[in-house]
Parts: structure tokens; sequence; C-alpha cells
């Protein structure tokens, strides 16, 4: 997979409804979605024994990777292990299906089975964890309505109630406990898109005048967890 343009903004929810009221009319919803536009995305992310990631976000080292388990709507019927790799502002992502089981060892930080079957992205993930003790340590669970435009190959997601648990091994329950990382009201906004970004939507979202933030879910969710404060 190539690499993409991701460009993230804080907004208040009053903007995040402007502009989804804004772009509803030009745009496709994603046919993902459910009835009301939206689906949960929750994602449990892993880090060393040093906290690399955390601290490769923290200083903005380039480039960096970090690695995620991800399901939709808490649904483990369909679960994905993905490396998200960013350089040069741009971002890659690289994914492969999980079992259940292997799901499972992973969420309790042990090692799957060496395996040359295996796909490059868990064999990777299965060398860091023996090399560098790379563990599960926090979930960011969110709620998306995301808008999808074949132009650029562009994607627009507004992401709302952004929360954060460190029960890693509740992972697959169907509810699990989470606290709120953003200030009250603050909401995200991201836009991903390939060579280019169309100018009708560059137009009516009005990029310039919003807030863009260079820190991931990841980091706001660990910087919570590790400080015991809010982002």
């Amino acid at each position: 997979m190539d690499y993409r343009n991701e460009i993230k903004y804080m907004v208040s929810e009053a903007q995040l409804a402007l502009l989804e009221n804004r772009i509803g009319h030009l745009i496709s919803p994603d046919r993902h979605a459910g009835a009301d536009g939206t689906y949960q995305i929750r994602s449990l992310y892993f880090d060393d024994y040093y906290n690399s990631c955390y601290n490769e976000n923290e200083i903005g080292t380039d480039p960096r990777e970090k690695f995620r388990i991800r399901i939709y709507n808490a649904d483990p019927g369909r679960i994905s292990l993905e490396l998200k790799r960013k350089e040069h502002s741009m971002t890659q992502k690289l994914s492969c299906l999980l079992s259940e089981q292997q799901c499972r060892e992973l969420m309790a930080g042990r090692p799957l089975p060496a395996d040359p079957a295996y796909p490059p992205v868990l064999q990777k993930l299965n060398l860091l964890m023996r090399t560098r003790l790379m563990r599960p340590k926090v979930i960011v669970e969110y709620d998306r309505t995301p808008f999808v435009e074949k132009l650029g190959n562009t994607r627009v997601t507004f992401d709302r109630n952004i929360r954060s648990s460190d029960a890693v091994q509740s992972f697959l329950e169907k509810r699990i406990p989470g606290r709120p990382i953003m200030p009250a009201g603050r909401q995200i906004l991201e836009v991903k898109y390939d060579e280019f970004l169309p100018d009708y939507l560059c137009r009516n979202l009005q990029l310039s005048r919003l807030r863009q933030t260079t820190f991931s879910k990841y980091y706001l969710c660990r910087r919570y967890s590790l400080s015991g404060t809010r982002a």
C-alpha cells in the first residue's frame, strides 16, 4: 500500500456538527456505517518495554511505527492486526486478519508460535514481542462518522467520544470501562487522501481555519494513562 496524506484537527462539537452538515450532501457516507451514519472503533495498541512508540510520538521521530489490533462495533467476528507507519507527514497502513485465538494470545502478551506462513505484519510483531518485549498497553475507543470520495481517494472522518481504557484483557468484551481523554466538547476531524485533496472539499471544510494537531489518539490515551490526568 502506498503512503497517504493524513491530517488531524482538534475541533469543537459545534464546529464538527457544522462541517458535517456542510459536506453531508457533497460526499458519500461510508457504506460500512450504520443507519445513524456511524460505527464504533476499538483498537488495542502495543508498545515495548521502553515505551518507544509513546516517546517517539511525543518528540516527533520520523519515521515511526505503531502496532494495533482493531475491531468494529465490539464485534470479534473480524479482527485486524495493523502496522501504521508515519514518514515525512505521510502514513502507510499494512494489515492482516487474526483469528480470535491468535488475538487472545497477543492480548495476553504472549508471542505466537513461530510460523513462516504468518503474514509479514504478524511476523514483525511476533519478533518484537520476543526481542523488545512489545506488549498491549492501552485501548482506544471512539465513535466515527465516515465519508468517502473517489477523487484523490479521499476520506473524511468525524471522531467523537474518544476514550481510553487500561483493561487490555477486556478488549473483546461487548462493553469495556472507558474514560474520556479530550477536553470537554473537543473532538477530532481527520482528512486522508492520496496525491490531492479535491478543491471543493478543501473549501467547504475550511481547513486553514482549524487547529491542526500532530498527536495521535494513541498518544493522547497513553499520556492520560501514564500521567493520570486528562490530555
